[in-house]
C-alpha cells in the first residue's frame, strides 16, 4: 500500500491571506481561536489536468489552488499547491414565498474542459448554479489618445496627435467573473452536478428531480428524472448523487437512499423515468436491522475513468459495479465495520446520516473514501490491500511519510493502536479528491485543506 508523503502545509479555506485567516482551527491546532463555522470546507475537485484545485466552503466562498511549477533546485520534486485565486460565489439568500431561507454554502463545484487559455467552473448552493470564468492578465495598455492615464475621458479639444496604445508588463492578476447564473430551476435542494462529455450541456440534482440544462441558456432546463409522487405521503425514496458518463453523453447513473443505482440512456425517452439497468445488491435478512435502510442509502457515485465501473459509497462500505452486471457489486470493501455495533449511539448524535464521498485513482486500480477522527482509507483493487491513514497537524511535517493507523475493537491493543471508544466523530473526512494523472490527493478535514502525494508507490497509480 501508498507510503504517502505530506505535500506542502495544510490549508484552511478563508479569504485574504490564509496565514492571517480571522477564522482558523480552533480546537484542530490553533490555540485560542475560535472555529469559524464558514470556513468548513463543503467540496474538493480538481480540475482536467490537476494543475488547479477548488475548494468551497459552507461560507459561500471558493478557494482555488494552482501547481507551482517544479524547482530548478530539486527538479524531481513536485511542486506544492498555493492560493491562486479567492472569491465569493453565493450569499445568503431569502425565499420569501416559502419563508425560507437559503445557506450560501458550496455543495459542489465542477470544472468545465479548458478550451482556451481561461479556466471555467461551475459552482451551486442549494438553489442557484453559477458559471465562473478565471482569467489571468499580466499586461495594461497604455497609451490611450481619449482617455488619460486615471481612465477619464479626455476634452477633444486637447487631442492634437494620435499615438498607438502599446501593452506593458504588470503584476499577475487573476480575474473571477460571473459568466451565467442558473436559477430557479429546483424545488429542493441541489445535491449533485455532472457536466457532460459533449461540453455543451449539464445535469444538477435535487432530491426529486434531475434538469438537463445548456451551459449557454439560463432562462430554462429540461426535466429528466422525476420521481415526485402525486402523493407526497406515498414517497419512498430521494435521489442522493448523480452522475454523467464520461464518455457516452447519453449516459448518466444516478443513485438513491434505498441503496440503488439506476442507469439511465437519454435517447430512450425525453423523461428518463424508466431506467435502462437498476443496480441493486439484495439484502440479506439475517442481519436486517432497524438502521438497514438508513446506513445503505448511497451517498456518492462515482464513474470510473474508463467508463466500466461505477464507485459507491454508503456509510460503512465503498462498492465497485460493473455496468455489464446488475445483481451485485463485483468488489465490496469494507470502511469501518467496527462501527456496526455503535449504530444506536451514531443516530442519536445524526452521524449516522454523514454523506461521506468516494474517488478513484488516475488508473481506477486505488479506491479512497473518508471515514471518522480524521481518518481516510484506501484500497487497492489489485493486490485487495488497505491502509488506514490519518490527516492531522500532528503528523503533516513538510515531506513527512504518513503511519498507517489502525482501530482496536478490542483484545490485545498496540501501542499506536486507537481504540474504537475513543474516536473523534466530530473530525470526519466527508470530502476527498484524486489528481487526474498523478498520485496526489486532496483531503478536506472541517476547515483544513491537506494534500499529499505518494513518492514510494509508483505502481498505485
Amino acid at each position: 500500500m501508498p507510503c504517502v508523503t505530506w505535500l506542502g502545509r495544510d490549508r484552511g479555506a478563508a479569504p485574504g491571506p490564509l496565514d492571517e485567516a480571522p477564522c482558523s482551527e480552533g480546537e484542530l491546532g490553533v490555540p485560542g481561536l475560535a472555529q469559524c463555522t464558514a470556513d468548513i470546507i463543503s467540496t474538493v475537485e480538481f480540475n482536467h489536468t490537476g494543475e488547479l484545485l477548488a475548494t468551497g466552503d459552507k461560507g459561500g466562498r471558493v478557494v482555488i489552488f494552482q501547481r507551482e511549477p517544479e524547482s530548478k533546485n530539486a527538479p524531481h520534486s513536485q511542486g506544492e499547491y498555493d492560493v491562486y485565486s479567492t472569491f465569493q460565489s453565493h450569499e445568503p439568500e431569502f425565499d420569501y414565498l416559502k419563508s425560507l431561507e437559503i445557506e450560501e454554502k458550496i455543495n459542489k463545484i465542477k470544472w468545465l474542459p479548458q478550451q482556451n487559455a481561461a479556466h471555467s467552473l461551475l459552482s451551486t448552493n442549494d438553489k442557484t448554479i453559477k458559471l465562473w470564468k478565471i482569467t489571468e492578465r499580466d499586461k495594461r495598455p497604455e497609451g490611450y489618445n481619449l482617455k488619460d492615464e486615471e481612465g477619464k475621458l479626455k476634452d477633444l479639444s486637447t487631442v492634437t496627435s494620435l499615438q498607438v496604445p502599446v501593452l506593458k508588463p504588470m503584476d499577475l492578476m487573476v480575474e473571477v467573473s460571473p459568466r451565467r447564473i442558473f436559477a430557479n430551476g429546483h424545488t429542493y435542494h441541489i445535491n449533485s452536478i455532472s457536466v457532460n462529455s459533449d461540453c455543451e450541456t449539464y445535469m444538477s440534482a435535487d432530491d426529486l428531480r434531475i434538469n438537463l440544462w445548456h451551459l449557454a441558456v439560463t432562462d430554462r432546463s429540461f426535466n429528466i428524472v422525476d420521481i415526485k409522487p402525486a402523493n407526497m405521503e406515498d414517497l419512498t425514496e430521494v435521489i442522493t448523487a448523480s452522475e454523467f458518463h464520461p464518455h457516452h453523453c447519453n449516459l448518466f447513473v444516478y443513485s438513491s437512499s434505498k441503496g440503488s443505482l439506476r442507469l439511465c440512456d437519454m435517447r430512450a425517452a425525453a423523461l428518463c423515468d424508466r431506467h435502462s439497468k437498476l443496480f441493486e445488491e439484495p439484502e440479506d435478512p439475517s442481519s436486517r436491522s432497524f438502521f438497514s435502510e438508513i446506513i445503505s442509502s448511497v451517498s456518492d457515485v462515482k464513474f470510473s475513468h474508463s467508463g466500466r465501473y461505477m464507485l459507491t459509497r454508503d456509510y460503512l462500505t465503498v462498492k465497485v459495479w460493473d455496468l455489464n452486471m446488475e445483481a451485485r457489486p463485483i468488489e465490496t470493501y469494507q470502511v469501518h465495520d467496527y462501527l456496526r455495533s455503535k449504530l444506536c449511539s451514531l443516530y442519536e448524535n445524526d452521524c449516522i446520516f454523514d454523506k461521506f464521498e468516494c474517488a478513484w485513482n488516475g488508473s481506477d486500480s486505488v479506491i479512497m473514501t473518508g471515514a471518522y477522527n480524521n481518518f481516510f482509507r484506501m484500497f487497492d483493487r489489485n493486490s485487495k490491500r488497505d491502509v488506514t491513514l490519518e490527516a492531522s497537524r500532528e503528523s503533516s511535517k513538510p515531506r513527512a511519510v504518513l503511519k498507517p493507523r489502525r482501530v482496536c475493537v478490542g483484545g490485545k491493543r498496540r501501542r499506536d493502536d486507537v481504540s474504537v471508544d475513543s474516536l473523534d466523530f466530530t473530525k470526519k473526512i466527508l470530502h476527498t479528491a484524486w489528481h487526474p494523472a498523478e498520485n496526489i490527493i486532496a483531503i478536506a478535514a472541517t476547515n483544513n485543506l491537506y494534500i499529499f502525494q505518494d513518492k514510494v508507490n509508483s505502481d498505485m497509480h
